[in-house]
């Protein structure tokens, strides 16, 4: 599925601030700090990524509908429940 990366600029940004969150938690951990405080921005981070998946993924629905000949759209189903289940 091939998405418009133009209509995927908040993704993106999401994307940077985990990548910034991830530099923290590894910090977290060579740092010594508690159990409980590293898997909270784990657990964060981890949401933060699904809302980015299920974003990219709604955003390409249009891309993973094919025109059928006569110009009508067909939706991919078993493309479309494999991205989902991919972020399950």
């Amino acid at each position: 599925m091939d998405v418009n990366a133009a209509k995927l600029t908040d993704v993106v940004a999401r994307l940077k601030r985990v990548q910034g969150q991830l530099g923290g938690i590894v910090r977290m951990i060579e740092e010594g700090r508690d159990c409980s405080d590293v898997v909270t921005q784990l657990a964060a981070a981890s949401r933060a990524l699904d809302k980015a998946g299920f974003k990219i993924i709604s955003t390409g629905l249009r891309e993973c509908v094919a025109l059928n000949e006569d110009g009508t759209r067909q939706v991919n189903e078993a493309e479309l429940e494999r991205l989902f289940l991919t972020l399950a």
